[in-house]
């Protein structure tokens, strides 16, 4: 007998704890969970025998969102990936990755296509989110107090502190600096970043 599997595209999912809970509730529900990343879900469960409707609800209540909609899995899941790769830098040389051809050879689809799309869906490019959620990772590892300017510049793929201070600025209206010795401003989760 041939196991039928699904897979569930999820808003909103881009972090280990947002992983246990999608996971939880899932199982809750009755399905088994095959296979669980950012963003995606496999269940041991085929589409047709799916309760959508109490999928939807019980997300929707955990602050997720089914998706399904072919273009809005994609903007998503580009989403999820940049948000991986800048969350997870130490594993990875921001510095010398190229975004556009990641990205490309991942969805395997042109990059114009794809941020021609990204930019109609989310109303900035895709250049724009980077350069967002590399300051609120900025801003996370400033509040920690653990690097100096310069070793979250390189870190983050800067070619400078002052390439960094310049973005910084722009975004937050403060310098580093000032964001650091004002510690009460409030971060941004990292889904909600736009």
């Amino acid at each position: 007998m041939i196991m039928e599997e699904t897979v569930l595209h999820i808003k909103n999912m881009v972090c280990p704890r947002c992983i246990k809970v999608v996971r939880e509730e899932l199982q809750k529900l009755g399905y088994e969970v095959l296979h669980i990343e950012l963003g995606q879900v496999k269940l041991a469960q085929s589409k047709s025998g799916l309760d959508v409707e109490a999928i939807k609800d019980v997300l929707s209540k955990e602050g997720f969102e089914l998706i399904e909609d072919t273009k809005a899995k994609l903007i998503d899941s580009i989403k999820t990936e940049i948000i991986s790769l800048i969350q997870k830098y130490k594993d990875e040389d921001l510095e010398k990755l190229n975004f556009s051809k990641h990205l490309s050879k991942t969805f395997h689809k042109d990059y114009n296509y794809l941020s021609s799309l990204f930019s109609k869906t989310e109303g900035i490019t895709i250049e724009h989110f980077i350069i967002l959620q590399k300051i609120e990772k900025a801003k996370e590892l400033l509040k920690y107090g653990e690097l100096t300017l310069s070793e979250i510049a390189y870190r983050l793929g800067y070619s400078s502190v002052q390439h960094l201070s310049r973005q910084f600025k722009q975004v937050t209206g403060l310098t580093a600096s000032e964001f650091k010795n004002n510690m009460k401003l409030p971060r941004k989760f990292i889904d909600s970043v736009n």
